[in-house]
């Protein structure tokens, strides 16, 4: 028998639990022995939960007690998660996690701590989706050249529902709060801090690349309007947030953001609240992996993988799939030095010469205009939506410094970067 304790009984630990009882007997057949719960620990013993396991308020009955032979962390957050984890680790206890934030910042400290000890966390990307083990062993003899992920069912429920009905930002999130696909405090998702935290767990087992959220390219897609729709429309692209790994040399490109991806793609078909993840490697090609990105029975389903994995016998060292460092050494590119298209979006006098003036201000910078469309005018304003041929992510970002100081400019410039 193989006893288990989970430090964080929520909706995915209640999943958890449920799932080990109903698929019992299938469970057992392919992991050779039986998977029991033994004990959960929660904040509050009074809440009301349809499970029936012990339950305690102290993680160290779960981290420090000999019977148990491994330890699911659900609690989410990371301090306090990392010495709950830690714990467990010294005490010779495999470790299952769903937490991508704990990784983000964790997982070169945990893979030393766990040496040779099973340490699996299937579930912290992508919920259902098995994209861990694909990088991990699937396509473990492959160069990866790159990665495009949909990896936050959040910002892909509104971005699919304002490209399919017109409809506004905020009258989207709002709908999806009322569903339960957004939280009350939706930042963590819809500025791409979640999608990001999963991208450079990702990135590790790809390239071994040691990044934290704040050393890479984030940004959310809350500066988004139906107009940015309407250019998207017309020449052929949808709009998603898509978290981006591109191999360049021995530099690898680590970035999230709204990007403009045409529709005739694999990553731009996947909509609402499902997760996609595009991975490119140098002798497969492109593979694909489609599937829910979260909810209590699809990322249950992994941990439960993760489990039976364990019980088999299997142990995951190390951990982010490398028995050795890379001899090209890999390192993080500059954001700087992304190069890329990009689509803006202007408001400006409607008057005779502003287009001749946007036009030198990008040429000064090297940057030359592809295609453009003008919005009819909103009393003394217009709408000028544009785009680049490529170029350097640094001479973009100075065009739009010189663009916000002029004077016929309403508003700050909006720019999408397009991935081609």
């Amino acid at each position: 028998m193989v006893k288990v304790g989970i430090v964080g009984v929520g909706i995915v630990g209640e999943s958890v639990v449920k799932v080990l009882k109903k698929n019992r007997d299938i469970i057992r057949a392919r992991a050779g022995k039986e998977i029991v719960v033994v004990k959960g620990v929660v904040k509050d013993l009074r809440k009301k939960r349809q499970i029936d396991i012990p339950l305690t308020t102290d993680y160290k009955e779960v981290t420090d007690d000999p019977d148990i032979d491994i330890v699911v962390e659900l609690m989410g957050g990371v301090d306090e998660a990392y010495e709950v984890v830690k714990r467990a680790l010294q005490n010779k206890k495999a470790v299952v996690t769903a937490n991508k934030a704990l990784l983000a910042y964790h997982r070169y400290e945990l893979q030393q701590l766990a040496g040779d000890i099973p340490f699996e966390f299937e579930a912290s990307v992508a919920g259902g989706i098995p994209i861990i083990k694909a990088l991990r062993e699937g396509l473990s003899a492959n160069h990866i050249e790159g990665i495009r992920g949909i990896m936050n069912g959040t910002c892909n429920y509104i971005l699919t529902k304002m490209a399919k009905e017109g409809a506004d930002f905020d009258e989207v999130l709002k709908e999806a709060q009322e569903l339960g696909y957004a939280e009350a405090d939706p930042t963590f998702d819809i500025e791409g801090y979640d999608a990001a935290h999963k991208l450079l767990i990702l990135a590790s087992i790809a390239y071994g690349i040691d990044a934290k959220p704040e050393d890479i390219l984030i940004e959310g897609i809350t500066k988004i309007t139906r107009l940015d729709f309407e250019f998207a429309r017309e020449f052929g692209y949808s709009i998603k947030l898509l978290t981006i790994a591109k191999k360049r040399g021995d530099e690898v490109e680590l970035r999230v953001h709204p990007t403009l991806i045409k529709q005739e793609e694999m990553i731009a078909k996947v909509d609402g609240v499902m997760n996609g993840v595009s991975v490119i490697g140098d002798v497969v090609g492109e593979t694909m992996y489609y599937g829910p990105g979260a909810g209590g029975d699809a990322t249950a389903s992994a941990v439960i993988s993760n489990i039976i994995d364990i019980a088999r016998g299997g142990k995951c060292s190390p951990m982010l799939g490398f028995k050795r460092p890379l001899e090209s050494g890999m390192k993080l590119g500059d954001p700087k030095k992304i190069r890329s298209h990009y689509y803006l979006r202007l408001e400006v006098e409607d008057r005779p010469g502003i287009l001749a003036k946007i036009a030198s201000i990008f040429g000064e910078k090297g940057i030359s205009i592809e295609s453009m469309l003008q919005k009819p005018a909103q009393g003394e304003h217009a709408f000028l939506l544009l785009s680049t041929h490529s170029c350097l992510e640094e001479d973009i970002q100075q065009a739009l410094e010189a663009l916000s100081s002029q004077a016929f400019l309403k508003q700050r410039p909006v720019m999408i970067r397009i991935e081609r």
